[in-house]
């Protein structure tokens, strides 16, 4: 009869001594411990190379935007992304209640308040669940800048990565040259402060500019 990989030798037992561990202990230990750091070491690169967006917890502080350096419609805007971002209200509350990603329906929240309603191109609603038809949007409105172009505050990130989460937006408050500080909703379930070299950051498809 098989011994499943027990060594099942005799131990001699030594005065004052207790048996040591069968080797299979040993060795599910040492296989436990390998997938432990296994998994730290995974998560640790996870972390070193995602986007900070995809982070779950800000990676910067809300900054303090100069108001009287921006338009009423820009300022307007960062004053709802701040509100909101400190009130950390659930998805539900951008969605009509439905549940659902919810990026896209934050973006249209805050612009429905601030003065910048949005149409869904196929239903004619201020709210916009996808990124895809929220570019589409921007598209039809003209108000669609590619890839090269530098954001303004107010403006909409659009993204596209499917090598991480996939499909994401949120909204400019701050840029210093290609850097941009980003609000966004529904980043790992909250709304969360953010910055996004847009020259660089290969998920970067395009942007919506805030109407004038």
């Amino acid at each position: 009869m098989g011994n499943d990989g027990v060594d099942t030798a005799p131990v001699r037992a030594q005065s004052g001594s207790t048996s040591p561990a069968p080797r299979t202990s040993r060795r599910k230990w040492g296989w436990v411990a390998g997938v432990l750091a296994a998994t730290v070491l995974l998560a640790a690169g996870v972390l070193w190379l995602a986007p900070s967006r995809y982070l779950p917890w800000d990676t910067t502080a809300f900054p303090d935007v100069d108001a009287s350096a921006l338009s009423s419609e820009q300022a307007e805007v960062v004053e709802l992304l701040r509100t909101e971002h400190s009130r950390q209200n659930p998805g539900t509350f951008y969605s009509d209640g439905v549940e659902e990603a919810w990026c896209a329906n934050f973006v249209s929240w805050i612009m429905r308040e601030a003065g910048q309603p949005l149409s869904n191109p196929n239903s004619g609603s201020w709210r916009i669940p996808g990124v895809y038809t929220l570019t589409e949007y921007y598209q039809d409105e003209g108000r669609f800048e590619p890839k090269g172009y530098i954001p303004s505050v107010g403006d909409v990130v659009l993204y596209d990565n499917s090598s991480w989460i996939g499909q994401h937006t949120n909204i400019v408050v701050a840029i210093d040259g290609n850097t941009a500080t980003t609000v966004g909703g529904n980043e790992l379930g909250k709304i969360r402060v953010h910055t996004v070299d847009v020259s660089k950051d290969s998920a970067v498809v395009g942007f919506g500019r805030l109407a004038e």
